[in-house]
């Protein structure tokens, strides 16, 4: 059976891609900064692996002890919470060194076998957040559109070697670590002129009633990239960001 490559695999989207992949009969190579077995089922077709999208020798390392890889998911990825003004510059360069330079870096070590092959798929996961301006998540959004127009070149240049692209845009959920590793990073509720805006934000999040993206929608969305040649460029994963994508036109 194939054999997909997947990052950030330790919870939400990553993790339940891998648990579906598993569940149809793939190979999964699941990658994550720290190793933890208890997540999966105990499988002859997984291998579980650390790797650090911003650490080229982890890259390298993980790549080589995966073997061959059919289909490569960039999804390891953090968000941060934060007005632009207020925002430490050791978190923005953070957030483009895993979520920008991390997927260019995983797709320098992955390419060169598709290409020699003739055959593979690459599918970046972004976020539906590219489709409009969103508030607070301004610098995580810039990292995740810059995917998304890497993604659009890397497209043109692997049409002729057999190589697909996609995109899978996930929206809002719960399911996920986001909220929890994006708030520590939050600035300006102790100040008069963000505090409204930062109020309104995390209770629109909260709303229950709201159109939400469960893990499953993002699995379904992988699994419909790899599998389908002809699945959409851009795949919306979720209600929420059907939603949005639709809004956008």
């Amino acid at each position: 059976m194939p054999a997909i490559l997947i990052t950030g695999c330790s919870t939400g989207f990553g993790l339940e891609t891998a648990r579906l992949f598993l569940d149809r009969g793939w190979t999964v190579i699941a990658t994550m900064r720290k190793p933890d077995a208890s997540v999966l089922p105990a499988s002859d077709d997984l291998k579980i692996l650390p790797l650090d999208v911003t650490d080229r020798a982890s890259i390298d390392a993980a790549v080589s002890a995966a073997g061959r890889i059919d289909v490569l998911v960039n999804n390891a990825g953090f968000g941060a919470v934060v007005p632009i003004e207020l925002i430490e510059p050791e978190t923005a360069r953070a957030l483009f060194e895993t979520n920008t330079l991390g997927t260019i870096a995983m797709l320098r070590a992955v390419l060169p076998q598709f290409r020699e092959r003739r055959a593979g798929v690459v599918i970046n996961v972004t976020s539906s957040v590219t489709f409009r301006p969103v508030p607070l998540v301004s610098v995580y959004r810039a990292s995740k559109a810059a995917v998304n127009a890497l993604t659009e070149s890397l497209a043109v240049e692997m049409e002729p070697f057999g190589v697909r692209t996609h995109i899978v845009l996930p929206g809002g959920s719960h399911e996920t670590q986001f909220a929890a590793n994006a708030m520590p990073y939050l600035r300006g509720q102790d100040n008069a002129d963000y505090k409204p805006l930062i109020d309104g934000m995390i209770a629109q999040f909260q709303d229950s009633d709201r159109p939400r993206t469960h893990a499953t929608d993002v699995a379904e969305a992988v699994w419909l990239a790899a599998t389908d040649a002809s699945a959409p460029f851009r795949i919306a994963a979720g209600a929420d960001a059907k939603q949005w994508m639709a809004e956008a036109g």
